[in-house]
C-alpha cells in the first residue's frame, strides 16, 4: 500500500478544504438545520465535495464515510471525512472549527489529519510513526493529577431530551478538575489533548467522522482513548474518553456511576 501517496492526498484535501473555511468564515452563510441543534452550511457541503473530488481523482475505487453524504463505495480502503467540525461555531463567525480526515484500511485507521485553517495548525498522525503539529513531533501532557488538569467536553445534539445526565458528569469534573472547557470542535479537542494543551476530554455520541483522525492523533502522541469502562473505544461507540494516559484512571473513576447512562 502506497501510504506516501495517500498522505499527500490527505494533506492536499485538508489544505483545500481549510482554505474554503478561511475564505468564507466571515461571509453571509446559507444555514440549514439537520435537526433542532445540528446545523449545516453551504461551506460544509462545498468542502466535502472538494475533498471527495480530490480523493477520487487518485483513488476512484475507494469508499467514503462523510458527514454530509450517504456512505458510498465498496472497498477495504475508506476515507472518513468531516469537512467542517464545529459548524455551529462557524455559523456564528467563531473561528474554532477544523477539517478532519482519516484513512482507514480493513477497519484500522492508518492516517489521520486535523487542520485548523484559522491558526494554520495541522495535526497529523500515521499509525506507528507518532503525531505531529506542523511537522514537529508532539506528545501528551505530563500532568499527574486530575485536580491539576484542564479538561474539555462537548454535549450531544439530543441534550435537551435529558440534560441532567450530562450536567451531572460536568458538575463532577467541575468539582474535581482544575478547570473544564467547552470549545465546540471535537476534532480540535482531541488534537489539543495530543499536543498537551488539554489533559483530558470526554464526550458522548460522537460520530465516526468526529473522532477517527483524532483517536489516532491522541494515541500516536502517547495518550489513551477508551469508553467509560476502559475498553478501546470503537468508531461507532457512543462513549469517548481521551487523556494523557496518566489521569485516565482518575477520570474513569469519576465517570463510573454514569457508564450505563448517556447511551
Amino acid at each position: 500500500m502506497n501510504t506516501t501517496k495517500m498522505k499527500s492526498v490527505l494533506m492536499n484535501c485538508l489544505a483545500e478544504a481549510g482554505a474554503l473555511l478561511k475564505k468564507n468564515w466571515n461571509k453571509p452563510k446559507t444555514i440549514e438545520k439537520k435537526s433542532e441543534l445540528s446545523l449545516v452550511t453551504q461551506v460544509d457541503k462545498a468542502a466535502e465535495k472538494r475533498i471527495i473530488q480530490i480523493v477520487r481523482k487518485s483513488f476512484p475505487d475507494h469508499a467514503f464515510l462523510a458527514e454530509e453524504s450517504l456512505p458510498f463505495g465498496n472497498s477495504d480502503c475508506r476515507w472518513i471525512i468531516d469537512p467542517l467540525d464545529g459548524t455551529t461555531n462557524f455559523a456564528h463567525n467563531l473561528t474554532i472549527s477544523s477539517v478532519t480526515i482519516a484513512f482507514e484500511y480493513e477497519g484500522t485507521v492508518l492516517l489521520g489529519g486535523t487542520y485548523d485553517p484559522f491558526r494554520d495548525e495541522l495535526f497529523f498522525a500515521q499509525k506507528g510513526k507518532g503525531s505531529t503539529l506542523n511537522g514537529k513531533k508532539i506528545h501528551v501532557s505530563k500532568t499527574k493529577k486530575l485536580g491539576d488538569s484542564l479538561l474539555c467536553t462537548g454535549f450531544p445534539y439530543d441534550r435537551r431530551n435529558d440534560p441532567d445526565q450530562y450536567l451531572r458528569i460536568f458538575r463532577e469534573f467541575l468539582m474535581t478538575a482544575q478547570e473544564v472547557r467547552r470549545l465546540g470542535s471535537a476534532a480540535l479537542d482531541l488534537a489539543y489533548v495530543a499536543c498537551g494543551r488539554l489533559d483530558g476530554y470526554w464526550e458522548f455520541k460522537l460520530q465516526p467522522w468526529d473522532k477517527a483522525a483524532g483517536i489516532l492523533i491522541v494515541e500516536e502522541a502517547g495518550g489513551k482513548f477508551t469508553d467509560l469502562s476502559g475498553n478501546p473505544a470503537a468508531l461507532t461507540g457512543v462513549q469517548s474518553v481521551a487523556t494523557n494516559g496518566i489521569i485516565h484512571a482518575e477520570m474513569l473513576k469519576v465517570m463510573k456511576p454514569f457508564k450505563n447512562t448517556c447511551l
